[in-house]
Order: C-alpha cells, then sequence, then structure tokens
C-alpha cells in the first residue's frame, strides 16, 4: 500500500481518561472503533480489539494518572495488539506521558523515561503525540518520531480572557529552572517576571542515602591503598527563600508543567503574599494534584489553580473549589487531523519559542 495514501481512521482508548476521549473523537466526528480492555481476575490486562485494523491509521489515547502502571501496560498491550494485527500506523496519543519526572540519573536509580520510551517504540507504536514534557529531551528517548505539543495558548488565553487584571500581573518562576518558561508566558502577555530563590523542601530523592558512608578517616598525609584522599565536598547551602523581582502591589501568575506535590506551591504563594502580591494564581499544564494537594491548596493563599484537562481531574474538583479546568481537546484532535491527513504540523507551533 502507498504510505502517502488515505486510509480509514481507527480510534481506540484506554480506560485512563474515557471523557478527554469522547471530546477528541467528538470534534474529529468519528466513531471510536469498538475494542474491550479489561483484567482478569489475576489482574492481567486483556485487550479485544473487535474489529479489522488491517492496513487501517489506528490512534490510541492514553493518558496517565494515578493508576499509572496499568495505563502504560493497557498502552503496550493496545499497541501490540494492533501491530500483530496488521494495522499500517500506530500512533499512541499520549497527553500526560507518565514517569516524565524519571529523565535524569539520581543516585542509584535508572532513567525511567527512557526505559518507558523504548518500551513504547518496541510495542508497535510508529508515532507519539504528547503534551508539555517535564524534560524535552524526552524526545529523543524514542526511536520513532514525537510530537511535543504546548498547552500555553490555551493557559494564556484563560488569563487574558477570566483574569481581569492579569495587565497588573507578573509571571512567576517557582524556581530557577523555570526561568525560561516563565519567560515565554512574560513575553506573549507583555508583562514582567519574578523568580523564587533559596531554600526549598527537600524531595526525598535527593536525601544522602548513605553513599558517603563509612565516613573518610581525618587527612594526616597518608596514603591509603594507594589512593590519596580527595578533598571532602560539603553540601550546597542555599540561602533562605526569596523573590528576585517586584510583586508588591501586583497579581502573581506562577506557571509551571505539572502540580503533583502542591506544598511548595503553597510555600511559595505565602512568601508572594508576604512580599505584598495581592493575588496568586498558578498555571499548569498537568493538574496530577495527588495526595493531599486539593486539600492544601483549598485551605491556602493561593487565589485560584488552572491546569488542563490531560489527566483526569474530576475528584480534584469536588474537593477544591479553587481548581479550575481548560479544555485541550480540541488541539489534539487538530493533531490527529494533520497526521492523518499528512499535513504539517508547524501551525500546532505557531509564535511558540524554544523556551515553552
Amino acid at each position: 500500500m502507498d504510505p502517502g495514501q488515505k486510509v480509514a481512521m481507527h480510534v481506540l482508548s484506554g480506560n485512563s481518561h474515557p471523557a478527554l476521549t469522547k471530546l477528541i473523537i467528538d470534534k474529529l466526528g468519528v466513531q471510536p472503533a469498538s475494542a474491550s480492555v479489561y483484567y482478569r481476575t489475576s489482574r492481567e490486562t486483556v485487550v479485544d480489539i473487535e474489529e479489522s485494523v488491517r492496513g487501517r491509521d489506528v490512534y490510541i489515547i492514553q493518558t496517565g494518572t494515578k493508576n499509572v502502571n496499568n495505563d502504560i501496560m493497557e498502552l503496550l498491550v493496545m499497541a501490540y495488539a494492533c501491530k500483530t494485527s496488521s494495522a499500517r500506523k500506530i500512533i499512541g496519543v499520549i497527553p500526560y506521558l507518565p514517569y516524565c519526572k524519571q529523565s535524569k540519573m539520581r543516585k542509584r536509580g535508572s532513567v525511567v523515561s527512557k526505559l518507558l520510551a523504548q518500551m513504547l517504540s518496541r510495542s508497535g507504536l510508529t508515532q507519539v503525540i504528547t503534551m508539555d514534557l517535564h524534560q524535552k529531551e524526552i524526545q529523543g528517548f524514542f526511536d520513532i518520531p514525537v510530537d511535543n505539543l504546548r498547552a500555553s495558548p490555551f493557559l494564556i488565553q484563560y488569563i487574558q480572557e477570566q483574569i481581569p487584571d492579569y495587565r497588573n500581573g507578573v509571571i512567576v518562576a517557582r524556581n530557577p529552572n523555570s526561568v525560561r518558561r516563565a519567560t515565554s508566558y512574560a513575553e506573549r502577555l507583555r508583562l514582567s517576571i519574578a523568580v523564587i530563590h533559596g531554600e526549598e523542601k527537600i524531595a526525598e530523592s535527593e536525601l544522602n542515602d548513605g553513599r558517603h558512608s563509612p565516613p573518610l578517616p581525618e587527612d594526616d598525609g597518608r596514603t591509603v591503598r594507594g589512593f590519596e584522599f580527595l578533598p571532602v565536598l560539603h553540601a550546597k547551602e542555599k540561602p533562605p527563600m526569596n523573590v528576585v523581582g517586584e510583586v508588591g502591589g501586583r497579581l502573581a501568575i506562577i506557571v509551571d508543567d505539572m502540580i503533583d506535590d502542591a506544598e511548595s506551591f503553597v510555600a511559595v504563594a505565602a512568601l508572594l503574599k508576604e512580599k505584598g502580591a495581592y493575588k496568586v494564581y498558578v498555571m499548569a499544564t498537568h493538574g496530577l494534584m495527588s495526595m493531599e494537594a486539593p486539600r492544601l491548596i483549598e485551605n491556602s493563599v493561593i487565589d485560584e489553580v488552572v491546569v488542563t484537562n490531560t489527566v483526569p481531574n474530576d475528584l480534584q474538583l469536588s474537593q477544591c473549589t479553587k481548581i479550575k479546568t481548560v479544555d485541550i481537546s480540541v488541539l489534539l484532535a487538530e493533531a490527529i487531523r494533520r497526521i492523518h491527513n499528512n499535513e504539517s504540523m508547524s501551525y500546532l507551533f505557531k509564535n511558540i519559542s524554544c523556551e515553552d
């Protein structure tokens, strides 16, 4: 079959986010392919595709949720089932890519996002559509094309339409690593930026795991086993948390790619209010908000948290009145339509900088 020839589109969905799947297929004007994804009593994942996909282009919609390992296994089994059923192309639509935060080596750990990328590539996927990867370099872990879409135009539109006094605002980077993202937002909104610098709560992965034990002996100029001991490196000491930039009498808008553990956002919001900001908004693409995050946000000085619907957050919305969602299904639907019709994807990245 000619690779450029247009064939029928089949849209499959796992169990991770049925509401988002419905929004996408409604915008595409197609019917979802008939398939069953369920678990045996032994918790094994079973996929039954109930119609032929031979020679077809198959789009599998599956995002990452709190049942992350089940979501991954469903996606792998569905992709492999389509591969063994002779589908022409198998495109994974993964709005939130699981394990994307584990993209660097941590002590005796591993780069899990590369492992996941290789598993997805080997399962049969021929292309991946995702959104706002935690690190853009993750695209290089895949052996197949990856389209990393951006949700910032939707969040910027929300700021312009739903925050009347946003022109008196300042874009806040939660830490120095978020400065590029904050700068991208600030340039498009014509606002200034501020940066939070200083000590934050130390993540468990950063704590001393005993790698420096047993303790080194005191340096007495002798050699032990033929090696001289290197100078002992002292731990970094960050200054107390502070704001670099002017936020007094301004509306502070914190931007990030995801909200999972809300403690750091709550601490930053309290600092901004202490420095004179009269309102604090938080904008993020992926609203994971695990554990006690909704309760912490509800009881904090944060005025509003705005996330997209890349992950299901109905439970969080019921637990916290400050959380708002923005629908990005139209972007995913347009990406699917363009890929299916062999059209350029560049329009979807119009006016989006590399720092975003």
